[in-house]
């Protein structure tokens, strides 16, 4: 499972021109499910997700994770974080989840991440042709795979 992390200062997706989910300061995940995944990547990848101290404390130093500011959190699917681009220039999805595998992986990452965040997460719509808005703070942007926890 890979995600790509954004501290943003607000975001949206919107979906036939209507905005589905807004965020203010917080977290937009981006969130990429392959084949191999399972409830273990799950709850690695949500028990760092939100234990991640990049939010500034007082002193200005990056120390304060999402829940500790009482930020958002808006968590949008994208099978094409696990493009592979080594042959050609067309990105091959090969390694990505085929839907009836990765929806309920993804409902289950936000299923996890709304009970260690103690609050509902946004989302967007599997599947969905979605577009995305943001401001990002900093910018400050994590990639994170749990196939790479060492």
């Amino acid at each position: 499972m890979r995600v790509v992390i954004q501290r943003v200062q607000s975001a949206s997706v919107s979906i036939n021109n209507n905005v589905f989910s807004a965020i203010q300061k917080g977290l937009l995940i981006l969130v990429g499910i392959e084949e191999a995944d399972n409830a273990e990547d799950i709850d690695w990848l949500c028990k760092k997700i939100i234990d991640l101290r990049i939010f500034a404390d007082d002193a200005g130093k990056m120390n304060l994770s999402v829940k500790e500011t009482n930020g958002d959190i808006l968590v949008i699917s994208q099978f094409t974080l696990h493009a592979s681009t080594k042959k050609g220039n067309r990105p091959s999805y090969i390694k990505a989840a085929k839907p009836e595998v990765a929806i309920p992986l993804y409902g289950s990452f936000i299923t996890a991440l709304s009970a260690l965040f103690q609050k509902a997460v946004k989302i967007g719509v599997f599947g969905a042709d979605m577009q995305v808005t943001l401001i990002n703070d900093g910018p400050v942007t994590i990639c994170i795979d749990s196939k790479n926890k060492e």
